[in-house]
């Protein structure tokens, strides 16, 4: 049971960070110009990724512009993607 608890733990975890790391970059970026702001997009988009690719599969889904197996896949990536961002700071917190 503490394996179950841990990794609902690590997926909360994983995707609140997301979710916080994406919108404060929604707030503060602007599109990336140079290298450097690209390679930084790149390095937010590892951590905010699971929420970006959840919203944005979402809106494809609503909008009727992808399959049902296709929405499930992206929904299962986002999920595994949060949880090994969560279990990394489950492991760091510990």
């Amino acid at each position: 049971m503490r394996g179950v608890h841990l990794l609902l733990y690590s997926f909360a975890g994983g995707m609140t960070l997301s979710g916080i790391v994406a919108n404060l970059y929604r707030i503060m970026a602007r599109r990336p110009k140079s290298r450097t702001a690209t390679a930084l997009h790149y390095g937010v988009m590892a951590v905010a990724g699971p929420s970006v690719l959840l919203e944005n599969a979402t809106r494809s889904f609503r909008a009727k512009d992808c399959s049902r197996a296709a929405y499930g896949f992206a929904v299962a990536i986002a999920g595994y993607w949060a949880v090994l961002i969560g279990a990394l700071i489950v492991e760091l917190a510990l």
